[in-house]
């Protein structure tokens, strides 16, 4: 015969022990980092099909010790994680408690490198030769991190390929692989509060460990 009052009292322990372990998910999700994985090419070389992740979420909140500033801005050559502008985020108590926790999300996020900053004139050239290159205030970028200046999907007037001056608080985003990339170039530039962190490291498979650059 069992005892009653100690199944009782070790029902509520494995339900205190559930919700510890939700409560730190989400503060470790929400604060500090999570895992991702990636499921496409766009970001060739530098991530390929199955990497996984570290994105860290702490420069995305503002620093207590410097008046509530922001402490590191998303900056031109950052890999970030965000949601594009054209997804609809539901905001159900329980879509809210998959972003927060990763349980069932079903939010699609994507993965691409920021190139445009607020402010600054943007432009992408097509060269007679095939190569096509990035220009930022009329001058060209140096991109030693994309996969081929020869690979570009060549830009149409449905395109954002510019010239324009790219708004406040908004960023324009690529992929590394030009030519098999759904970047800001299809759905223009991206909203700052549309981030969730930046990618910092490769932790598997092993022979891609290290630092993102």
């Amino acid at each position: 015969m069992y005892d009653r009052e100690k199944l009782k009292a070790d029902f509520r322990e494995t339900i205190d022990t559930i919700v510890f372990v939700i409560v730190a998910v989400i503060i470790i999700r929400f604060f500090i980092a999570e895992l991702r994985w990636i499921p496409s090419g766009s970001m060739k070389p530098t991530l390929v099909e199955g990497d996984r992740i570290v994105v860290e979420k702490i420069t995305k909140f503002p620093n207590v010790l410097k008046n509530y500033t922001f402490e590191n801005e998303p900056k031109r050559g950052d890999v970030m994680i965000f949601y594009p502008p054209f997804v609809k985020l539901k905001t159900t108590p329980l879509d809210i408690f998959s972003r927060l926790t990763g349980f069932f999300c079903k939010d699609i996020a994507y993965i691409k490198r920021v190139i445009g900053l607020p402010g600054e004139k943007f432009e992408i050239k097509h060269f007679p030769d095939g190569r096509s290159y990035v220009y930022i205030n009329d001058k060209r970028l140096d991109e030693e991190y994309i996969m081929s200046e020869y690979d570009y999907h060549k830009c149409k007037e449905n395109m954002y390929c510019g010239p324009f001056v790219i708004p406040e608080n908004q960023y324009f985003m690529m992929g590394d692989n030009r030519g098999n990339s759904q970047d800001s170039r299809f759905w223009g530039t991206l909203p700052k509060e549309r981030f969730i962190g930046r990618a910092v490291f490769t932790f598997w498979p092993l022979r891609h460990v290290g630092p993102l650059n």
